[in-house]
């Protein structure tokens, strides 16, 4: 599991000054990214190879808001790995109190034909180590 930490600021807000419910899917997104990093990710070396990842599902519960210049901490943990597709349980949380969770089920697609690809050997054997 990984932590990720952000501010909300004011582009993140609604007019009530509360985060709109479609901004945790990027937050969840930079999240994911920098774990993904961690394991030797780099989205233009993998275009290169001709490899994408995409987002194919997602169930989403917004518990409690967060608000203009809350801090909050992602936590992202890859909870499922295959030969192409790969599941992450991210949650948000603020003062350490749950307030927003996601399952987010990515896959590895061919740039040319978006048809299901393989995740790159050096990549896959990374990620096993994070499950």
């Amino acid at each position: 599991m990984q932590d990720y930490n952000l501010t909300v600021y004011y582009e993140d807000t609604d007019a009530q000054g509360v985060v709109y419910y479609a901004n945790y899917l990027k937050f969840f997104e930079r999240a994911r990214t920098e774990y993904l990093r961690e394991c030797g990710y780099e989205q233009m070396k993998l275009m290169q190879e001709g490899i994408i990842f995409v987002v194919r599902g997602v169930e989403m519960k917004l518990q409690k808001p967060a608000r203009l210049d809350d801090v909050l901490v992602i936590k992202s943990q890859l909870i499922k790995l295959g030969k192409v597709s790969f599941d992450f349980l991210q949650k948000a949380y603020l003062e350490k109190e749950l307030i927003t969770q996601a399952k987010i089920q990515c896959g590895s697609l061919d740039v040319k034909s978006f048809k299901p690809s393989a995740l790159p050997e050096y990549l896959q054997s990374s990620m096993k180590k994070l499950l």
